[in-house]
């Protein structure tokens, strides 16, 4: 397990076009497919990365509270499954069913949209407004595996407060702490 801070994008970088097959209903998941909501979440995550099953409660538990808000959230593992055959889209389905995720879950099989979002480590999250510019990347929270701190989702929650009631959402954010992006051996990739 390599741990991996997050890239830090700048903030007020568009986001990247994608297009992703769901895992749950495989239907094509692209930038379109939350017009009109007032923000977006887009998390980097996976099946086996031991950072990623510390808060994946509290995932499922955003995606349940914010569902209704006018928030859009995508989910994306980018993990070489080859390598990594927990990080299958079958093992991707079945989390999700397990933990009752009410956003899509997205297969990144050309890593190409990890590339795009600049994305380095499960988890790794990126929020943007409703113009589709980020206003936040950074952790979810001080909680890491064994620190004995609790999972709350602080900051993200925050960061997501503020951009649905249309306050400023503090610049000084912490990176996200997790497991490397899995890499494909072939893939050249600056983010390695």
């Amino acid at each position: 397990m390599v741990a991996t801070n997050s890239a830090m994008v700048q903030l007020g970088t568009k986001i990247p076009l994608f297009s992703l097959k769901e895992v749950t209903t495989h239907e094509e998941i692209t930038v379109h497919t939350f017009d009109g909501k007032k923000g977006l979440l887009v998390m980097f995550i996976c099946c086996h990365c031991p950072y990623v099953k510390h808060v994946q409660e509290e995932l499922s538990k955003i995606g349940k509270d914010f569902e209704n808000a006018g928030l859009g959230i995508l989910a994306i593992n980018s993990n070489d499954t080859i390598q990594y055959p927990d990080d299958s889209p079958q093992n991707m389905k079945q989390m999700a069913k397990n933990l009752d995720f009410r956003f899509p879950y997205g297969y990144d099989e050309t890593q190409k949209v990890a590339q795009a979002f600049q994305a380095v480590c499960t988890p790794d999250f990126f929020l943007y407004d409703d113009q589709r510019c980020l206003v936040y990347r950074g952790q979810l929270d001080d909680s890491r595996p064994g620190n004995g701190k609790p999972v709350t989702g602080k900051e993200l929650r925050e960061a997501i407060q503020a951009l649905l009631s249309g306050n400023s959402i503090n610049s000084n954010q912490k990176p996200s702490l997790g497991c490397s992006i899995k890499w494909k051996s072939s893939e050249v990739s600056i983010f390695h």
